[in-house]
């Protein structure tokens, strides 16, 4: 099928609602290592990372809607920080969850998106993601924000629209990789700069502040879904 060609209903629904066949097992092997040296060459990683603050302030910002809170706005910075404001009680349940998600969205995306391919299901993960993106560019409130997302959507857009499958599997393999491996870096560069006195209102303090629980306790738990999300999510890319 011509991929620039406009598909009737019945295609689009087959090809979003449809699974595709397997890649090769080099193939994985392959976006293994692609996701690999994007996330631990300290070079490359200060600009992949992005792609990670994007999942990080996308989670804040979609539980915070899901709790209740009024998500106001989403900046990404060019140091690969970022910040998600939202109103509401500053305390109680939807606030810490809110917090929590920070952290913990890029595995457990990554663990989720590794389902749908174990599924088959390659093109629904890549609009999926298109569709989050686009709703995440409705709250960008800065002009670096709203180009990473942009060329971010961009991207899986032309690759869900415009490639075939074998091109679709490797890109949603990478991405799913990445966010699995690129879920767990995170965690440990916190823990490293709450050592050396860097990280005072991190959100495991924010945290710590709203629950009384030690700031330790919520960096175990950031390693624990990132740690588990790769392994559970490894078994499903490798089909263990």
């Amino acid at each position: 099928m011509n991929p620039l060609a406009i598909p009737s209903l019945p295609e689009l629904w087959d090809r979003l609602f449809g699974s595709q066949p397997d890649p090769d097992l080099w193939v994985v092997l392959v976006t293994l290592a692609a996701a690999l040296a994007a996330v631990v060459p300290h070079g490359i990683w200060r600009v992949s990372r992005n792609a990670v603050t994007i999942a990080h302030e996308g989670g804040h910002g979609l539980v915070a809607l899901l709790t209740g809170r009024t998500l106001t706005g989403i900046r990404l910075h060019s140091d690969t920080s970022g910040l998600t404001v939202s109103r509401g009680k500053p305390h109680g349940l939807g606030m810490i969850l809110t917090a929590a998600a920070g952290y913990t969205a890029p595995p457990l995306l990554g663990l989720g998106g590794a389902a749908l391919l174990a599924a088959g299901h390659i093109t629904a993960l890549l609009w999926l993601a298109t569709a989050l993106l686009l709703v995440m560019l409705v709250m960008i409130r800065n002009a670096y924000g709203v180009l990473t997302v942009v060329v971010t959507g961009g991207l899986f857009l032309a690759v869900s629209w415009l490639t075939g499958a074998q091109v679709q599997a490797a890109f949603a393999y990478a991405v799913v990789w990445f966010l699995l491996l690129g879920g767990v870096r995170p965690a440990f560069e916190l823990q490293a700069k709450r050592r050396h006195g860097n990280a005072g209102d991190s959100d495991a303090d924010q945290l710590s502040r709203l629950t009384n629980v030690p700031p330790g306790l919520w960096l175990f738990l950031f390693h624990a879904v990132s740690l588990c999300s790769l392994i559970g999510g490894t078994r499903w890319l490798l089909h263990l």
